[in-house]
């Protein structure tokens, strides 16, 4: 029913939007589990529904939400077979952190810390030392790594505990300041075809007594972002993803534990004007805005100084009632970015968050040209985007 145009519109509610469930249900808690259940000093075991292993192996999908592996049993049959509905299956969903992105989401699950310790934040952040944009994918412009994120990872701490361990990915992930702050620990092992992880994962799964594995696959958050999750060429890479995770789940060594899981879900954004809000071409949203971040769906918004309290009514009036709209501190103090952030991360934090609720995005296309021509976007709160699997075989 169209709403009289005498009523005034009414701005989504702050404690409406899911909150990510650090602390026992994200995946900032799954490599501190599984770490805690091969005695490695300093963790607990906060997911305690998972079994201790000698051996495990994370096996990370980019872009493959817990809600497309429930929506497609005809192209994933294995791994849908692993779902809480299937005979025998016992997987259950985790949150990502917020927001659902992959710089945060594998921040969150190597360090094993929420977005506002680990503070990789976002798709881009302001850096507070600079003022200017960091693309924390990317990593431009240039920023010292480990000023940027300082804690060890979960793989680093393994390692000199004496589990052996190693990432299994594509070479040129090997350097990137990323894989340095995020998934570093042991050995990286770079191997160009998905056949070649699978089965290097589980030789090297069998090499220790004790062994973590990470092993990663990106091209169905590719095919999505390009094609949609609607498209043929996403069912593909689909299909294809659901062999490599029968694969290495044939060749598991005994005493081991497979966990499939991604870093965030995806969801297809039409391509019309009510649904691509282009921030360059409106005169409103960015009235007393100095930096746009995040992304589409997950909106950083840096105001000129003096202008938070407008910037953020703004906001609020013409997006409230399709995004949740919140200020730095109510974002934080909802526990968004986790139950405690650094001080050197809050000024990474907008002074507005705009986190989408409806099937719409805020675009840039002067500032952003490749981003904003995406047809599958992620990194808001919603369950198809936020929830991810947590899919489990043992051997």
């Amino acid at each position: 029913m169209a709403q009289p145009a005498w009523q005034e519109p009414v701005p989504l509610a702050l404690d409406s939007a899911p909150v990510p469930e650090y602390g026992g249900g994200s995946l900032a808690d799954l490599l501190p589990t599984l770490a805690a259940g091969q005695d490695v000093p300093g963790f607990d075991a906060v997911i305690p529904e998972l079994t201790p292993a000698d051996r495990n192996c994370v096996f990370l999908i980019d872009g493959l939400g817990w809600e497309q592996i429930k929506a497609h049993p005809d192209e994933a049959p294995f791994l849908h077979s692993l779902l809480p509905t299937s005979r025998g299956g016992t997987g259950r969903p985790l949150t990502a952190g917020f927001p659902s992105t992959t710089a945060t989401s594998l921040a969150s699950v190597g360090t094993g810390r929420p977005p506002g310790e680990h503070g990789l934040n976002g798709y881009t952040a302001r850096n507070p030392e600079t003022g200017a944009l960091m693309n924390q994918l990317r990593w431009k412009p240039w920023t010292e790594p480990r000023v940027w994120q300082p804690y060890p990872t979960v793989f680093q701490l393994a390692h000199e505990a004496g589990v052996r361990t190693a990432q299994v990915s594509a070479p040129t992930f090997e350097q990137t300041p990323l894989t340095k702050v995020a998934l570093s620990g042991g050995s990286f092992l770079g191997r160009l075809s998905g056949e070649e992880r699978m089965d290097l994962a589980a030789e090297r799964l069998a090499a220790g007594d004790r062994s973590l594995v990470y092993t990663y696959y990106s091209e169905v958050d590719g095919k999505g972002h390009r094609f949609g999750v609607d498209s043929d060429a996403w069912r593909g890479q689909l299909m294809y993803v659901d062999g490599l995770a029968r694969r290495l789940a044939e060749q598991l060594p005994p005493r081991s534990a497979l966990y499939i899981t991604a870093d965030h879900g995806m969801i297809d954004i039409p391509f019309d004007e009510q649904s691509r809000i282009d921030f360059d071409e409106d005169w409103e949203l960015s009235a007393g805005v100095a930096l746009l971040g995040g992304e589409g769906r997950a909106r950083h918004v840096y105001a000129v100084p003096g202008a938070e309290a407008d910037v953020l009514a703004v906001w609020r009036e013409v997006l409230g009632e399709q995004f949740w709209v919140a200020s730095r501190d109510e974002a934080v103090s909802a526990g968004w970015f986790g139950p405690h952030i650094d001080a050197r991360v809050h000024g990474r934090i907008g002074d507005v968050v705009a986190a989408a609720h409806d099937d719409v995005v805020i675009t840039a296309s002067v500032n952003e040209p490749h981003e904003s021509a995406m047809a599958g976007m992620h990194g808001s709160l919603t369950p198809v985007e936020l929830l991810v699997p947590l899919l489990e075989v043992r051997s």
